[in-house]
C-alpha cells in the first residue's frame, strides 16, 4: 500500500493480549496490498465498491510463483495518509495470508508493488512476545468504521506520522499497525475514535514498507 502506514495513555491500564504465548503456533504472516493508485476523499465513491476480486486472484498466483500459497484473503475498507502529499486517502485494499518464509514474503510484496505501481507494499510476520526481532504491533479493534479512522487521522499528526493509515473489515473490525514503541499512540487513537482500547487485540511481530525492485 502506498505510504501505509498508523502520552496520556501510559497511565491507563488496557485489558489487551499482547504478543504470542511460548509454544503457541503463530499466525501466516501477512501481505496488505491493493491496485489502487487514485486519490479518493469521498466515502461515496463507487470505486470503493470494487471487491477485488481479480486482484484477488491475480496476488494468489504471485504467492504460489514464489513457493506458496494463500490461506485467507482479506476484503479491507482502507485509509491512508501520505506525508508526501499532505492528504488522505480511502482505498479498496486486501490482506493475504500467506505460506512463505522472510524472504519470499519480501520477494512477493516487491512483486506486488512492481505489477500494480505501488510505493510500497506493507508485509507483517508474528513473532514471539520476547522475541528480539519484534520491531512492530498490529492492534485488532471491533466497532470502528473507516470513516472514523479517516477523522482520526486528519485530527491528530501524531496518529498520522505513527501509523499513517489503517484498515478496516466489512464486518466493522479495525486493523492497525504501528512501531512497537508507538502502542501508546495507537492505543490513545482508538479511544479518540470511539473504540474500546481495553478490548484491543495486540500482537508483536515485524513489518516491513517493501517497494518495487
Amino acid at each position: 500500500m502506498r505510504n501505509l502506514l498508523v502520552a496520556v495513555t501510559s497511565v491507563l491500564a488496557f485489558a489487551v493480549s499482547t504478543g504470542t504465548a511460548a509454544g503457541a503456533p503463530l499466525p501466516s504472516p501477512e501481505i496488505f496490498a491493493t491496485n489502487n493508485t487514485a486519490i479518493i476523499t469521498d466515502p461515496a465513491d463507487p470505486r470503493l465498491q470494487d471487491r477485488l476480486v481479480r486482484f484477488d486472484r491475480e496476488v494468489r498466483g504471485i504467492v504460489r510463483a514464489n513457493g506458496g500459497h494463500t490461506t485467507r484473503s482479506t476484503l479491507l475498507d482502507g485509509v491512508f495518509y501520505s506525508s508526501d502529499l499532505q492528504q488522505t486517502t480511502f482505498e479498496r485494499s486486501r490482506k493475504f495470508d500467506v505460506t512463505l518464509n522472510a524472504e519470499s514474503l519480501r520477494h512477493t510484496a516487491s512483486t506486488i508493488a512492481k505489477q500494480f505501481r505501488q510505493e510500497a507494499v506493507l508485509t507483517f510476520r508474528f513473532l514471539p512476545a520476547n522475541s528480539p526481532a519484534v520491531d512492530a504491533v498490529q492492534v485488532e479493534v471491533d466497532g470502528v468504521t473507516a470513516a472514523q479512522v479517516r477523522q482520526g487521522l486528519l485530527d491528530d499528526a501524531v496518529a498520522r506520522e505513527k501509523l499513517g493509515g489503517g484498515s478496516v473489515t466489512l464486518q466493522g473490525k479495525a486493523i492497525l499497525l504501528a512501531g512497537v514503541d508507538d502502542l501508546p499512540t495507537v492505543r490513545a487513537f482508538i479511544t479518540t475514535i470511539g473504540g474500546d482500547a481495553r478490548k484491543a487485540k495486540v500482537r508483536k511481530g515485524t513489518w516491513e514498507f517493501v517497494g518495487a525492485q
